[in-house]
């Protein structure tokens, strides 16, 4: 709606907004959307949102969509921001929220993303869609792509969850399972795409699904009435929910709503594939592949990331960190996490419960600090993690 132009996250290169792009013609890295703020402030307050339609549409003037008839919605966005009482008590933390993506249309955070990025393809009057996926971005792709009419090409590794696989299937998505990891399926689409005429929507890849994502940062400082929390604590894979947080800060304090002090954001990966965790110890500015990744977590499976310089700037910027948890660790915590307050996280989400252990146990995090856990997804598309 106020939607200027683009611009490179590493080389500030400009781009056109107004044709389909994926990643800076320069240098090769993400692409941001930037807009008018002054412009989108006239008409988006704090006082307007209380009559606001309860979806991350809500935020219209700072999303890149030009028409509302072009947006592709399946009410995403708006998810509840839970009070974790009795957790909080066990570890002595004053206040502990969980921020429950799962109660997104296909049951995970993805749908934010693939709302923007569809939308966007619809308003480009694009026909084909392609990306590779761990799982939940499939699905999510698969659906929104459904509602707006557009063909779905989904590369998935083999070993991805079942629930996700059928979801794409039963929901038309044209999926192909490849004998490796989300990098090795992201070579496939990357190989193919100019002859089959599909447009690229990876992660970070095209720039409008990070727009989807910020809207993350937007309902945390709304629910928390407008005070952000000390701590985050976010599961990264590919990472667009993280950095497109820190996007919606620095949007929101330009609007005026908030101030300068953000979360100490901490990025929590997978024993198994831990290139975020690594390069920050190390104090690199890119992070390495992780060869031979593992873990059950399948969105936690991403060895190597485009986004990962943006990541480790924001994780050292906020004074904060990264922390790598075991898959045993993350499964023991869907249990404590379900019998303490009821919810069936996904392992990514019980990852960042195992992490918040390890930083109260080396006094990271304080007990009298607030602390923002993100649940990405259901834990009922994971079943093949669990016994019984």
């Amino acid at each position: 709606m106020h939607l200027t132009h683009l611009a490179c996250t590493a080389c500030a290169q400009e781009h056109d907004a107004s044709v389909p792009q994926n990643v800076c013609t320069a240098c090769g890295k993400p692409l941001y959307p930037q807009y008018d703020l002054a412009a989108a402030g006239r008409t988006l307050t704090k006082a307007a949102l209380a009559a606001r339609v309860k979806s991350l549409w809500r935020y219209r003037e700072v999303l890149p969509v030009r028409s509302d008839a072009d947006i592709v919605t399946l009410g995403e966005g708006l998810t509840p921001l839970l009070s974790a009482p009795r957790l909080a008590a066990k570890h002595g933390l004053a206040k502990l929220f969980i921020k429950d993506e799962s109660l997104n249309p296909t049951q995970s955070f993805k749908a934010r993303g693939m709302s923007t990025a569809v939308s966007m393809a619809k308003q480009f009057g694009l026909k084909k869609l392609a990306a590779p996926s761990a799982g939940n971005a499939g699905g999510a792709l698969a659906a929104y792509a459904a509602r707006a009419g557009i063909e779905a090409h989904i590369f998935m590794p083999a070993d991805t969850p079942r629930a996700n696989v059928i979801e794409c299937r039963e929901l038309g998505a044209h999926v192909t399972l490849i004998n490796g990891l989300i990098t090795d399926c992201g070579a496939e689409v990357a190989k193919r795409k100019a002859a089959e005429g599909w447009f690229d929507v990876s992660t970070l890849k095209e720039p409008y699904r990070v727009e989807g994502k910020k809207t993350l940062g937007y309902e945390l400082a709304e629910q928390l009435d407008w005070t952000l929390p000390d701590v985050v604590l976010y599961p990264t894979g590919g990472g667009t929910g993280l950095v497109g947080m820190w996007k919606a800060f620095d949007e929101m304090e330009r609007l005026g709503w908030i101030g300068p002090k953000r979360p100490r954001m901490f990025s929590v990966q997978a024993s198994g594939c831990q290139p975020i965790v690594r390069a920050f110890s190390a104090g690199e500015k890119f992070a390495a592949e992780h060869i031979g990744a593992s873990t059950k977590a399948s969105g936690l499976r991403v060895p190597k990331a485009i986004g990962d310089f943006i990541m480790l700037d924001i994780l050292r910027k906020s004074g904060g960190g990264a922390v790598a948890v075991t898959d045993e660790e993350m499964i023991a915590g869907v249990r404590e996490v379900g019998a303490a307050e009821g919810l069936f996280v996904a392992p990514e989400g019980a990852a960042t419960y195992a992490a918040l252990k390890h930083l109260l146990a080396t006094k990271t995090v304080g007990p009298d600090e607030s602390v923002v856990l993100f649940n990405t997804g259901a834990g009922v598309k994971y079943l093949e993690c669990f016994g019984g």
